[in-house]
């Protein structure tokens, strides 16, 4: 009841009438007495008759990706709905599908609701309020549907630019190279030596030739493990939301990560934040599924780059291309990195520059210790992964984005399903 006055009004009228007849008081006590009693019996009936119906497709999507539930309201009395609110109780952000409406008598009325995935993560969909009451607003009823479903929005995988990557690393596509130096029988021709390539590769008749030096190539080159690194060590993380060292470091780890799967490499990841995740490398479509998964629910932690490097290090085997993300500019985790060249994996360090998303820090410094300690190192800016496939809603939708923009997956079943 919104109106509590009133039950004190009839009850004062009822008492006036009884003490000081007369018709004025018999007039206002019928008006409101009456009033109060159609409000009662119309609130009761739409309590009773109406419902909702709250349908979504799909369990999951990716950032970018449109939402799309269907509401129904039906009402199964003769006595109209002249309003109705339908209060969503949802956690995604950006996505607010309440309306007001209105339903007549043994009527129906549905509306579809679309929003766009603009931050990855785990949701609940649901539950909603269904608002009403009578005409002369004295009475609310207040219709909970407690129905709630997950929605995981999984992170964008863009196109990369090509990034070259240590030997036994894979640039780019994340596909094998088909001449890098290894130890083979079938030598194919030589090239320039780069950081991070084994001495005992170096061709010295070629090197004594050119007065460089130069390392041997060989075809058939067998495929490594990869292991991704994602830093995600609160501390070293900069910028806001979707501008930040954190939301480019999981687009990085998952692009690089789509790239070599569908290049057929055994790629697994580990993450050192808030949930330590630790996925063991392997190629099925299902590891796709594992890293974009936990990449969506990943969050900054407090584990340093330096202990995370260490624990890993005793784990992964020789020949095993090792790729660190981090926005980290202190040089203290290159301690534990270095010994892992020395048992012969081959590490590749982006680093993800402060400067660009709004820090203070320059990774001119680390780039410089990187190369003299024969690390490949990229610098990743703010705008590198500035595309717009990365950023939500300027794409197509439901159409799951699968490696390059112009590959689409279309779901395989569209039908909707109630939330539970």
């Amino acid at each position: 009841m919104n109106t509590p006055v009133l039950p004190v009004l009839v009850i004062v009228l009822v008492f006036i009438q009884l003490t000081y007849p007369d018709v004025s008081w018999k007039m206002l006590l019928v008006g409101l007495g009456g009033a109060w009693l159609v409000s009662y019996v119309w609130a009761r009936a739409l309590a009773r008759s109406l419902s909702l119906t709250r349908e979504m497709r799909y369990d999951w999507a990716q950032v970018g990706d449109r939402l799309e539930e269907r509401f129904t309201v039906t009402n199964h009395s003769f006595i109209p709905a002249t309003w109705v609110e339908v209060n969503d109780h949802s956690n995604i952000p950006g996505y607010q599908p309440s309306r007001a409406t209105t339903i007549g008598g043994k009527d129906t009325n549905h509306w579809i609701m679309e929003g766009v995935c603009t931050r990855r993560g785990l949701y609940t969909l649901g539950g909603t309020t269904l608002s009403t009451g009578d005409p002369l607003g004295i009475y609310t009823v207040n219709v909970d549907d407690p129905a709630s479903t997950m929605l995981l929005v999984l992170p964008p995988v863009v196109p990369l630019p090509s990034i070259a990557l240590s030997p036994g690393g894979y640039g780019d596509s994340g596909r094998p190279r088909d001449r890098a130096p290894q130890q083979t029988v079938s030598a194919a021709s030589v090239r320039e030596y780069q950081p991070g390539d084994s001495m005992r590769l170096i061709h010295w008749p070629s090197s004594a030739k050119h007065d460089k030096t130069f390392v041997r190539l060989f075809d058939g080159t067998p495929s490594s493990d990869i292991w991704i690194l994602l830093d995600l060590d609160r501390s070293v993380q900069i910028g806001d939301d979707w501008n930040s060292t954190e939301e480019h470091g999981v687009i990085l780890a998952a692009s690089l990560a789509d790239r070599s799967l569908r290049a057929r490499q055994d790629v697994g990841l580990v993450i050192n934040g808030k949930d330590l995740t630790w996925i063991p490398p392997h190629k099925t479509a299902e590891q796709r599924w594992q890293i974009l998964h936990d990449l969506a629910l990943a969050q900054p932690g407090d584990l340093k780059l330096a202990e995370m490097l260490q624990r890993l290090g005793g784990s992964i085997g020789r020949h095993t291309s090792l790729i660190v993300i981090t926005a980290c500019m202190e040089p203290d985790w290159l301690d534990t990195l270095l010994p892992l060249t020395w048992r012969g994996i081959s590490p590749t360090v982006l680093l993800l520059d402060p400067q660009s998303f709004g820090g203070e820090s320059s990774p001119a410094y680390m780039e410089m210790l990187l190369q003299r300690m024969g690390i490949v190192c990229h610098i990743i800016t703010q705008d590198l992964l500035n595309r717009p496939e990365a950023h939500p809603g300027h794409e197509g939708q439901w159409e799951w984005r699968v490696g390059h923009p112009s590959a689409r997956l279309q779901p395989s079943n569209t039908d909707w399903r109630r939330l539970s």
